[in-house]
């Protein structure tokens, strides 16, 4: 019995594995298909956009993963404390991305900034605050679940109660108790946003943003076999950028001391 259990459970890892990697292998077969000088690589790096585009997304991304822990942080942390009844509300209106296509959200954008009195539209700094503010919404349903469920499992009452009594505000409970405790729960967060950020077409394109994604479609009718080597090299330097993230985020998961806190 227990040998037929594992050769189910192999079955489902090498069909997950397989269902992973076979569009990664055919990408890469057919980005090889242009070899010698119009090799798609060669073209690819000599391409100034490319490094330009996808270095803006990866920029922006950051900046959606910092806005989304400012906001996101102290509103599950002050549900979870102080207002548990409005937990249902605030999951219902983190759910919303999903039913609210990113067509309508970015036509709603321009119609609300393009005229006074905040006329973001008319200016490139303008247009990147809506850009960001758009995938801060994007990401809600990842970063708030990731969020709520680091914050489920440590025990919020207590630690509140305890850097209180010593003496500690709520700026540096935030920071130097909850925020260490959910480091795991954030980073999850972060990855998925990252990843949401460089891969999305729709809103960048109507905000006529230089972002990866409106440069690899456009990359797709004029050079096919580049379109399928700034894929692959777009995926592996985003998996680099979350190994970076979580590097830069390690450190003890032990709980908090709360002389920390003083």
């Amino acid at each position: 019995m227990k040998l037929a259990w594992r050769l189910v459970w192999w079955g489902v890892f090498i069909a997950g594995a397989a269902y992973f990697l076979l569009p990664l292998i055919g990408t890469l077969a057919f980005s090889l298909r242009a070899k010698g000088v119009d090799s798609a690589y060669l073209g690819l790096l000599a391409n100034k956009q490319f490094v330009a585009t996808l270095s803006y997304s990866f920029v922006i991304g950051i900046v959606t993963i910092i806005v989304s822990i400012v906001l996101i942080v102290p509103t599950a942390f002050w549900v979870r404390l102080r207002l548990p009844q409005a937990r249902p509300f605030v999951e219902f209106v983190t759910l919303l991305p999903f039913v609210v296509p990113p067509v309508v959200l970015v036509f709603g954008l321009i119609a609300s900034y393009a005229r006074p009195p905040l006329s973001l539209t008319n200016t490139d700094m303008g247009l990147n605050v809506l850009l960001v503010a758009g995938y801060v919404v994007l990401s809600l349903p990842y970063m708030y679940r990731a969020v709520d469920t680091g914050l489920g499992v440590i025990d919020v009452h207590s630690l509140t109660e305890a850097a209180q009594s010593l003496g500690a505000g709520w700026p540096t409970i935030l920071v130097k108790v909850i925020l260490p405790n959910i480091r795991v729960a954030v980073l999850s967060g972060a990855f998925l946003t990252l990843a949401i950020v460089v891969g999305e077409f729709t809103i960048a394109t109507f905000l006529a943003r230089p972002a990866f994604a409106p440069f690899l479609g456009l990359l797709g009718s004029s050079a096919p076999f580049q379109q399928s080597a700034a894929a692959l090299l777009s995926f592996g330097l985003t998996w680099i950028a979350m190994i970076l993230i979580a590097w830069l985020g390690r450190g003890s998961q032990s709980r908090i001391s709360m002389t920390g806190a003083r």
